[in-house]
């Protein structure tokens, strides 16, 4: 890609009419205009919407993780030769993939989502073998994670998009690597309601997306603004009508520190291999209608069932537990479900007990 393809694309970025402060009033009521632009171009930067605090926390907690994080995917101990207490037999947690490469493109990795693949560029001679391109199960590993999970201002919004009896999808952070970065292919994120009847622009959830440091175009989650909107795309053909793994419309995702973007799950994505030398890391963590996952065929072998559902709804209630002892003047969001059944409050070892191997409880569509 040319540089000056980053620039036009910055450009077009900052024009769009999608960013702003996250404004909830004191009923938890979320500005129209901050709804009405996510819906129609399927995303929105939530600029400032993390304090300083809260950020220099999860910075801290991150690079600290980083520190004793398995230095390879064939590592049996973590980089301070400890043994690993959480169980990656359902799910890879610690994901290691080659530098400057595009490792789901073109294979049937999750679904076959990824069917178009990502130019690589040639690899340094002093490229890793491997780099770390994500950690998933994030909240057992990262409290300042989990407290933020339970943003009270960020619920409101989720509540807002997703109705009140809104569920957790999954929680992972993404590394882009200085130089050696990996490439993520164009996709959609949703693979159960392409055929529903049912079918509308937020039948997948959304993610929300905190960088913790400032993005870039070189470096950045690209979007194409709009195509949550239209069904399953024909990403094979969009990338042939654009001549280049490059497509038409495509916006850097650009954010600093604090800021939040929300983005709908059914918008066509994708990065490109981080060859500057400035890192992403990027939490996400996401949210579903209940109505999209009860009794649904998802990503797991068997349906959703209400009782699994509620099981892992539980995430929230600690969460929130967790935001108040670390924020305790700050006014807590109020989860509807939760007030039907019995909640408590955790020492930070029963919370760690409570969430260690988490992730297994997840939910995916």
């Amino acid at each position: 890609m040319k540089e000056d393809i980053f620039e036009q694309g910055r450009k077009a970025a900052m024009a769009l009419p999608n960013r702003g402060p996250l404004n909830v009033d004191d009923d938890g009521r979320v500005s129209p205009d901050v709804l009405e632009a996510y819906w129609k171009y399927g995303f929105y930067v939530l600029e400032g919407a993390i304090s300083n605090v809260e950020m220099s926390e999860l910075q801290s907690e991150f690079d600290e993780l980083l520190s004793r994080a398995p230095v390879s995917s064939s590592a049996t101990t973590d980089a301070m030769g400890r043994s690993f207490s959480y169980d990656e037999s359902l799910r890879r947690l610690f994901r290691f993939v080659k530098p400057l490469t595009d490792p789901y493109g073109g294979t049937d990795f999750t679904y076959s989502r990824y069917p178009v693949k990502m130019s690589e560029p040639k690899r340094p001679s002093d490229a890793p073998t491997e780099v770390l391109l994500q950690i998933a199960g994030i909240l057992q590993f990262l409290e300042s994670a989990l407290r933020l999970y339970a943003h009270p201002q960020l619920l409101a919004l989720t509540e807002a998009v997703n109705g009140p009896e809104f569920t957790p999808f999954s929680e992972v952070v993404w590394l882009k690597q200085p130089r050696f970065g990996a490439a993520v292919s164009w996709h959609q994120d949703g693979t159960t309601h392409w055929e529903s009847t049912d079918l509308d622009q937020g039948k997948h959830g959304f993610n929300f997306m905190v960088n913790l440091n400032e993005t870039f175009p070189e470096n950045s989650l690209w979007v194409v603004p709009g195509t949550h909107k239209g069904g399953k795309a024909d990403l094979k053909e969009m990338q042939s009508e654009s001549g280049s793994d490059r497509l038409d419309g495509a916006v850097p995702l650009l954010c600093r520190p604090g800021d939040v973007a929300i983005c709908n799950r059914q918008i066509v994505h994708g990065s490109f291999p981080n060859t500057s030398d400035k890192p992403r890391y990027t939490y996400v963590f996401g949210f579903h209608r209940r109505s999209s996952v009860e009794h649904v065929q998802g990503w797991r072998p068997e349906p959703y069932t209400p009782e699994y559902i509620d099981r892992s709804c539980r995430l929230i209630d600690v969460a929130i537990d967790a935001r108040k002892q670390r924020f305790p003047k700050e006014k807590s969001y109020c989860y509807k479900p939760s007030m039907g059944r019995t909640t408590q409050s955790w020492s930070k070892e029963e919370r760690a007990e409570e969430m260690l191997n988490y992730q297994q409880r997840s939910i995916g569509i």
